[in-house]
């Protein structure tokens, strides 16, 4: 019967209204399938619970009804054992399971990948993102980078896409992502892979996976920090290996090379000013 009732479900049911997936059911990550089944499953046996608690609810509501006729106080009961019993072992069984399952999910997801085939470094600033592609070389010399600035909107408060940060990926090649803030708290999500980390000054985050389909997707902070905090805004582009390669070379011709670490450390324009800072101003 669930088997037929699911059949009827569109791709944005069976996971649960998240977004990461095309109408055919292709997901964005390799881990993207994972974390909307622990979603789906664990919404599946909320729900479950909450039909066989609200349905006992109204049954002893409607049969242990005081009626007209009673007079006096109903038998009253100290205890019962098996009752008890019951309403204790199964929230325990509850809780230890949805912590085994998302313990597994969690072990998975942050799992970092020592040997991936493309190494990037994201820094987040207030209210921006530069991206820092790493090369194979010791000093650093086939490093490329961008350095972003924060959403420009026009009189109406439409954001100009073309001029967010944007990070480049390869389709379908593994990707480590380690995660830097320049100030203060910061947290790196993209939307549609269904997973965040947080950026901490003096602490290193990374956070590894595969995208699996082209296409452009939404990035944001998904951590209030400060004024201009809803203009952190990034995309993020998974292209064909080819057109990645050919965007790094790119970005060499122009002659952004090197750690950018040594150029800037801080956002070089002034939100709503439209005025510039010098480079490596505080």
């Amino acid at each position: 019967m669930t088997a037929v009732i699911l059949t009827g479900c569109t791709t944005q049911q069976l996971h649960g209204f998240l977004p990461g997936f095309t109408d055919d059911g292709q997901a964005a990550t390799n881990n993207t399938d994972m974390v909307a089944s622990l979603w789906v499953n664990a919404w599946i046996v909320l729900l479950a619970v909450g039909i066989i608690t609200w349905g006992l609810m109204l049954w002893a509501m409607v049969v242990y009804r005081r009626r007209k006729t009673d007079t006096g106080l109903p038998v009253q009961m100290r205890y019962n054992m098996p009752i008890e019993i019951f309403y204790t072992v199964v929230p325990l069984i509850l809780v230890v399971g949805f912590f085994a399952f998302t313990a597994r999910d969690q072990e998975i997801l942050q799992a970092v990948d020592e040997n991936p085939d493309v190494t990037i470094t994201a820094i987040g600033k207030q209210w921006a993102w530069d991206f820092e592609y790493n090369g194979t070389e010791d000093d650093g010399s086939d490093t490329v980078w961008t350095m972003g600035i924060q959403a420009q909107t026009d009189a109406e408060g439409n954001v100009d896409e073309s001029q967010l940060p944007t990070l480049y990926l390869p389709v379908n090649e593994s990707v480590t992502i380690n995660l830097e803030s320049r100030d203060v708290i910061h947290s790196f999500w993209i939307v549609e892979f269904l997973y965040k980390k947080d950026l901490y000054i003096g602490k290193d985050n990374s956070w590894s996976f595969t995208p699996t389909r082209e296409g452009t997707y939404a990035g944001k902070c998904a951590e209030l920090c400060g004024e201009y905090h809803s203009m952190m805004l990034f995309q993020v582009k998974v292209v064909s290996a080819k057109e990645y390669q050919d965007y790094l070379a790119s970005l060499q011709e122009a002659g952004q090379t090197g750690d950018i670490q040594e150029a800037y450390n801080r956002l070089d324009n002034l939100p709503g000013t439209g005025e510039t800072t010098s480079e490596g101003d505080e």
